[in-house]
């Protein structure tokens, strides 16, 4: 997870938390759902955007690493 810009070693650990595991789980799963788990978290993690998680993670779990990293260029802090 900590390879999707934005996720740290605490958001994952929320993410983990919430049943999401791997690349392709966070690839399928709805922005909502990811915010939802930031904002049960606390009110530190609330201000997260997972709005880029799910993309960033499709291309992860593809393998396209290229792709991810010039995705990943061009957002500030996941966003």
């Amino acid at each position: 997870m900590k390879k999707i810009e934005g996720i740290g070693p605490k958001i994952a650990e929320h993410l983990n938390n919430g049943g999401i595991m791997t690349f392709q789980e966070l690839a399928d799963s709805p922005v909502e759902r990811l915010q939802e788990i930031l904002d049960n978290a606390g009110p530190r993690y609330r201000m997260h955007n997972p709005g880029s998680w799910p993309k960033q993670a499709g291309l992860a779990a593809a393998g396209q690493w290229d792709e991810l990293k010039a995705l990943q260029d061009e957002l500030d802090g996941g966003k």
